[in-house]
């Protein structure tokens, strides 16, 4: 497989974590094609339900009773069923039927969902909750009128309660549900690299799926150190919505989210972070302003790539704001630069050689090292 076309340079050195399982491979090319390395590290799997008999039993049943309402809460979902529909060679009978039904999305993804399905969608909730768009069918008479449910897959949220209670003929629909990570040893290498500074983001499109992370990062006594780095700003952790962003803000831990609730703002969130917008952390120096990435600095626009070392010890000046670091606290804050004196001496030796006559490391006679920060 050929590398993919780097388009600009915003996000050369930056590693990037992709939580999620679906449409990962559209967000990793995007992210790549400003110069990131993508890794994927799914917290959660989707199990498909699309041969399921009691999907299909129900498809039948809104085949010959349309609904007059289609509550569609996740666009993976309802893109799934149409996908069963045309599998089971029913796809034809079921646009038909559901020509005449009100759509309700659960939020933008839901309503694209919708169009690519050649419907329209009549209402979207703007906050992307169940609630609110139990709130919304609740000011109109429901009583005697069919309702078909798209559940996504961490389950009603109540929803089917609350139209039942109205006298409302409910028809549910589980498309798909949350499954296991595939690969487990993914998730926990996700979590420690983001709490040492090996990847420069995290990336979530699910709100189970951020709380899947967040417990795979307790589990490993990770939350601490991630939680510091998003605090300090040398960790971008990334959701595509608010509902997905308040899994990771429940566990104290600062989050971007992104504008439009869809995967392109997401990725396009990650690039301005990154890309000179303000909102990475980045320092004066007399050489020009230096920003830290898991690959390396940039000075003053260009990147420098160094070694994890080199990056460790960087990392720790660069952390410290111009205040002078010993080398044990250097070799203390961030054990990649060294373990001991010694071995920070030679990483910092290192470093200014990969800097190529860089001036931005300063040695403070007797006390140790400092970025050289101008005011």
């Amino acid at each position: 497989m050929s590398a993919p076309r780097v388009l600009d340079s915003a996000l050369v050195g930056c590693t990037i974590v992709i939580a999620a399982d679906r449409r990962a491979g559209d967000l990793a090319s995007a992210l790549e094609r400003r110069g990131a390395k993508v890794q994927r590290a799914p917290a959660l799997s989707i199990v498909p339900n699309a041969d399921d008999d009691d999907l299909m039993r129900r498809t039948r049943e809104l085949i010959a009773a349309p609904p007059e309402i289609m509550v569609v809460t996740t666009g993976v979902g309802f893109r799934g069923w149409m996908d069963a529909a045309h599998e089971n060679d029913l796809a034809q009978e079921l646009s038909h039927a559901l020509r005449g039904t009100l759509f309700v999305a659960r939020g933008p993804k839901a309503h694209g969902a919708i169009q690519q399905a050649g419907f329209v969608a009549d209402w979207v909730a703007e906050s992307e909750t169940t609630a609110e768009v139990g709130e919304y069918l609740l000011t109109m008479p429901l009583g005697g009128k069919r309702i078909a449910v798209q559940h996504h897959g961490s389950g009603a949220d109540g929803i089917d309660e609350l139209l039942a209670s109205t006298g409302a003929e409910v028809v549910p629909l589980v498309v798909y549900r949350w499954g296991p990570p595939p690969e487990p040893a993914l998730v926990e290498r996700s979590v420690d690299q983001a709490a040492s500074g090996e990847v420069d983001a995290v990336l979530f499109t699910s709100a189970p799926g951020a709380s899947a992370w967040v417990q795979a990062a307790d589990a490993r006594d990770a939350l601490p150190a991630i939680r510091e780095r998003a605090a300090r700003g040398r960790l971008l952790l990334a959701a595509v919505g608010p509902i997905t962003a308040s899994a990771l803000e429940h566990a104290g831990l600062r989050t971007t989210v992104a504008d439009r609730g869809r995967l392109g703002s997401l990725a396009r969130c990650t690039i301005r972070y990154f890309g000179g917008s303000g909102a990475a952390p980045s320092l004066p120096t007399l050489e020009g302003a230096v920003s830290m990435r898991s690959g390396g600095v940039v000075v003053a626009g260009d990147f420098i790539p160094l070694s994890r070392a080199s990056v460790g010890a960087l990392g720790a000046l660069f952390d410290a704001g111009g205040a002078v670091l010993s080398r044990d606290e250097i070799a203390a804050s961030s054990p990649h630069a060294g373990r001991n004196s010694h071995a920070v001496e030679m990483a910092v030796a290192r470093l200014r050689d990969a800097l190529h006559g860089i001036e931005i490391v300063q040695t403070v006679v007797k006390r140790g090292y400092r970025l050289a920060v101008s005011s």
